[in-house]
């Protein structure tokens, strides 16, 4: 049997085992060394900064882009963007034929006038209808004179009568003409009354034409509203996309034309697994890479928490209360500003893929703290 430092070879000789070389044994030596140097290292980071990192890969771009739709409904006479094309806020993208809204905006015009109109002559009326009061009022005042003449003729005749110095005949023709002036001044009193009273009519009338009036400035107002939303205009800066209007086309009120998607909105949605949301808190230092631009990195932060899981939002959520139960880790969206310059946001699209990285060194504590509070509402609960 050969000895433990030799072994032989394939021409039969005896050689002296590697680990027998200093040499040999210092290079193994150096490597364990820095393995187990790398391997405090790996730790020291993973304990003061990789446990704290929070990844996934199920995050895309997003923005809140908004679809262009019509007021009113119409032909549409004339497209001013193509599709993909930039555009600035308050440009001009699509107008729809406005003859007939400027037809209603002309006859809620004639409406107006119509209603001007209508007061300039009830008031007139009121004009003549006070002459006609003042002319009343003259001659309720000669009928009560003649009355008052009347009865006091009467009441002069009335001893000489019964003297004998008048006749009777006399007095009973005085005692006709007083209740004849009496009619009169009563008949004078009820034209007065009446022309007074037109007057309040009048006025009434005159109110219902300004009421008529400002219903049809009302009416010209949605009119020429109308005119105006027959012209599309962009709302925000953005680019056009999934245009689907054409010239001559008729399309109906709210029905989508195309969709602007803006460019300064841009954020990333990621869906991270409940489990990583413990330490995750709103304002906390993002890494974003973007499966369409290898090897750059993007900063942002975290700027808000769904209030609750993917699940819960869907046209159906989960019933687990029924059926058998697998349990499934859930996913909460989380919503993360992306910092990026005008050159790298014309690349950026909503859809794209990307993976994210949160560093929630910050709420490092924040476990250490909510055990603790708890424990202290448990002791209070349990006194």
């Amino acid at each position: 049997m050969a000895s433990s430092s030799a072994y032989a070879d394939d021409s039969g000789q005896r050689r002296s085992s590697p680990l027998k070389n200093p040499r040999v044994r210092l290079i193994l030596l150096l490597g364990a060394l820095a393995l187990i140097i790398g391997g405090v290292l790996w730790f020291i980071r993973f304990e003061s900064f990789g446990k704290f990192q929070e990844s996934t890969n199920d995050a895309y771009i997003q923005t809140d882009s908004i679809t262009v739709a019509p007021k009113v409904s119409g032909y549409v006479d004339r497209v001013f963007v193509d599709e993909n094309q930039d555009v600035k806020a308050g440009q001009p993208l699509v107008q729809i034929d406005p003859r007939d809204y400027r037809a209603q905006a002309a006859q809620s015009v004639a409406q107006v006038d119509v209603a001007k109109a209508n007061v300039a002559g009830v008031t007139a009326q009121i004009a003549e209808q006070r002459a006609a009061i003042d002319q009343a009022e003259a001659e309720l005042s000669a009928a009560k004179a003649n009355a008052a003449f009347a009865a006091s003729e009467v009441e002069r005749y009335r001893p000489l009568a019964a003297s004998g110095a008048e006749t009777r005949e006399r007095l009973s023709e005085l005692q006709n003409q007083a209740v004849q002036a009496r009619a009169r001044a009563a008949a004078a009193q009820a034209t007065l009354a009446s022309a007074q009273k037109r007057v309040t009519t009048l006025e009434a009338q005159i109110r219902q034409a300004q009421a008529q009036g400002e219903a049809a400035r009302a009416q010209l107002s949605a009119a020429n509203t109308d005119v105006e939303a027959t012209i599309l205009r962009a709302s925000v800066d953005g680019r056009i996309g999934d245009r689907s209007v054409r010239q001559g086309q008729f399309v109906q009120a709210a029905a989508r034309l195309m969709t602007l998607v803006p460019k300064a909105s841009l954020y990333v949605e990621a869906n991270f697994k409940e489990t990583q949301l413990g330490l995750m808190r709103v304002g906390q230092p993002v890494k974003i890479e973007v499966d369409a631009l290898p090897g750059v990195e993007l900063p942002g932060q975290v700027a808000s928490i769904a209030p609750g899981t993917g699940a819960q939002f869907s046209v159906l959520p989960p019933q687990n209360a029924t059926g058998n139960f697998t349990k499934i880790v859930q996913r909460i969206p989380v919503r993360i500003a992306v910092s990026a310059g005008p050159e790298t946001r014309k690349l950026l699209v909503p859809g794209m893929s990307v993976e994210v990285s949160v560093d929630t060194r910050s709420a490092k504590d924040a476990a250490a703290q909510i055990r603790r509070e708890q424990e202290r509402h448990n002791a209070r609960i349990g006194q």
